[in-house]
């Protein structure tokens, strides 16, 4: 994964570096610093954000090196299920699809496509869209706005714990700099031994300057940006879902409703044009 390469390539060349200047000192220092870096670093995230928002964060550093959730096969999959609610709720009403949309973990339609129906986002939108439609066929709009309401709530909540990470990136260097604060302080209490062994401590207390820049701009800054691209990314399978259902409510056919919405979607993530019939219930080939 390219991530991960490049976090190999980051840590080789810095990390290697460190070695052959740092010295042997520099590497008896490191757990130390580490340690005081990164222990403030995680009391700032929990001292600056709900719980929620906080281990959102967290899980971004994994979020950044997976990837986004959603690949070109949850996508066909994705319209495929919402193909066959749709047809089935032309035909039948949505009454025919009541029992689909109340109890999807019970539905035929949503275990054929087991990662939306996994997903809680995913799940609880099409379900909540499908819902208010049957509720209110006067007014399909309403629908609509309510899960662009859901989208922008679900982006919001991601968007926060991507701030959080950034907030992280900014703090880090004064961490480092605290760091060699101390690291100071400890050396001028033992202003009177040799210089050896104070161009020891100093070099150990510079350490934590390093150590400070470093994981800011080497490592959390880069994790947060291509943190926000997977959460715009993962946006985009919602919004696709409300693209689907709002032109159905619109009275746009089932088949041209998911055309419309697979043409909006990234190339490298468009699945091929469903054929209008059979119905398909599995996974597209």
């Amino acid at each position: 994964m390219l991530q991960i390469a490049g976090l190999i390539i980051v840590l080789v060349l810095v990390g290697g570096g460190l070695v052959v200047t740092g010295g042997p000192a520099a590497m008896q220092a490191l757990p130390f610093e580490l340690a005081l870096i990164g222990g403030a670093a995680f009391g700032t995230v929990l001292l600056g954000n709900s719980p929620d928002v906080a281990r959102e964060a967290f899980a971004g550093f994994g979020r950044a090196f997976r990837g986004a959730r959603w690949q070109k096969a949850d996508y066909a999959d994705l319209f495929v299920l919402l193909g066959t609610l749709m047809r089935q709720a032309k035909r039948g009403g949505f009454v025919a699809i009541e029992a689909d949309i109340e109890t999807p973990e019970e539905s035929a339609i949503f275990q054929a496509a087991p990662r939306i129906l996994e997903d809680p986002a995913a799940r609880t939108l099409i379900c909540d869209a499908f819902r208010l439609m049957a509720l209110d066929l006067a007014d399909p709009a309403r629908a609509d706005a309510r899960m662009e309401q859901a989208i922008h709530a679900q982006l919001d909540r991601r968007l926060k714990a991507v701030g959080a990470l950034n907030t992280l990136a900014d703090a880090l260097p004064a961490l480092g700099i605290v760091a060699a604060v101390l690291g100071i302080i400890r050396t001028m209490s033992a202003i009177d031994q040799d210089p050896a062994i104070l161009g020891v401590m100093i070099g150990a207390a510079l350490l934590g300057t390093f150590l400070g820049v470093f994981l800011a701009y080497g490592l959390v800054g880069p994790i947060a940006a291509r943190y926000a691209q997977i959460v715009e990314e993962e946006a985009g399978f919602l919004d696709t879902v409300r693209s689907v259902i709002s032109h159905f409510g619109e009275g746009v056919a089932p088949a041209l409703a998911v055309e419309l919405a697979r043409t909006s979607v990234p190339p490298r993530l468009q699945p091929d044009p469903m054929p209008a019939s059979p119905v398909r219930l599995h996974r597209a080939a």
